[in-house]
């Protein structure tokens, strides 16, 4: 398990990571502790992304005809990000023709009307991978950003893979230009889509399930999550379920600090109760990440006489 030299530098780098100068984004009073009050985000964990994940992203973007999705190639940097590989990809993999690439380095750009245009009538966003950090020197607290956000308000869907699922959390884990070895770098704000949390990527199969361990234990009002390859999570309002094939682990401070003692409730298993500092979820489980209790479906059990 990595440590961290200094609990204190955790806290003022996570203060100024959410912390806004001049900025048009409009934070609106809302009703969820994490999630979005409308719309969807769909966050993918990397590698392979499975036929049920592209089926729900087109799904919540409006369906075949109708969607009008946006693949923001930033993570990708200069030398692919203009290159229509991404778009082609979604297409093929969703159906949908209407498609369109955004991309850019310049905040300047990034804060125009032109811009962002395309972003006013889009359904869904797509946030390809790369490096995370690239995504923020692009779009961070710009006029772009706020569109972002619209998309969300009207009811669309915003997904993301590695990277691009990173930066749905409103702290940037893996944010260093120097490499994503650095948990914690010179860039530590994300696009805050998934609010008060701190999302990893990539997690089994790059073994890093025991990175988050440490900064979530010190910095109590977030949620973490970790996600495996193939892996997503569909976020709606503050419920969020597991689609894929392998599992995301879930951070939370009580777990951490062994504070979930009772390991049963009502005489039966409670899923967030761990030997360890985090708790994984299959595919099909939901967890409230308001209350942060993993739910239960019902189910019909034949009456015992």
């Amino acid at each position: 398990m990595k440590k961290f030299s200094s609990y204190l530098t955790l806290i003022v780098i996570l203060f100024a990571s959410i912390g806004y100068s001049q900025t048009p984004i409009t934070i609106k009073p809302s009703t969820t502790k994490h999630g979005p009050e409308r719309g969807s985000l769909i966050i993918i964990g990397g590698g392979q992304v499975t036929p049920e994940i592209w089926k729900k992203f087109t799904e919540l973007a409006g369906g075949v005809d109708n969607a009008r999705i946006v693949v923001v190639t930033a993570a990708l940097g200069d030398s692919a990000g203009f290159k229509p590989e991404s778009v082609e990809m979604v297409q093929r993999e969703t159906g949908i023709s209407n498609v369109t690439l955004l991309h850019t380095k310049n905040l300047s750009e990034a804060n125009s009307e032109k811009f962002v245009s395309a972003l006013k009538k889009a359904t869904g966003v797509f946030f390809v991978g790369g490096r995370q950090w690239r995504i923020a020197d692009s779009y961070l607290n710009t006029l772009t950003h706020q569109a972002f956000l619209e998309v969300l308000e009207r009811g669309g869907v915003i997904a993301g893979t590695s990277a691009g699922a990173s930066i749905q959390g409103s702290f940037l884990w893996r944010g260093d230009t120097k490499g994503p070895h650095i948990l914690i770098g010179d860039h530590t704000q994300g696009l805050g889509f998934l609010r008060n949390s701190v999302i990893d990527q990539h997690l089994l199969r790059r073994n890093r399930q025991f990175d988050l361990v440490d900064f979530v234990k010190t910095n109590p009002q977030l949620i973490g999550i970790g996600l495996d390859e193939s892996t997503a999570v569909l976020v709606q309002k503050d419920m969020l379920e597991v689609i894929g094939k392998s599992y995301v682990a879930i951070y939370d401070y009580n777990t951490i600090n062994s504070l979930n003692s009772n390991h049963t409730v009502a005489d039966k298993e409670d899923y967030t109760a761990s030997n360890g500092p985090f708790f994984f979820l299959s595919e099909g489980q939901k967890y409230d990440l308001g209350s942060r209790v993993v739910i239960r479906e019902k189910t019909n059990q034949p009456n015992n006489r």
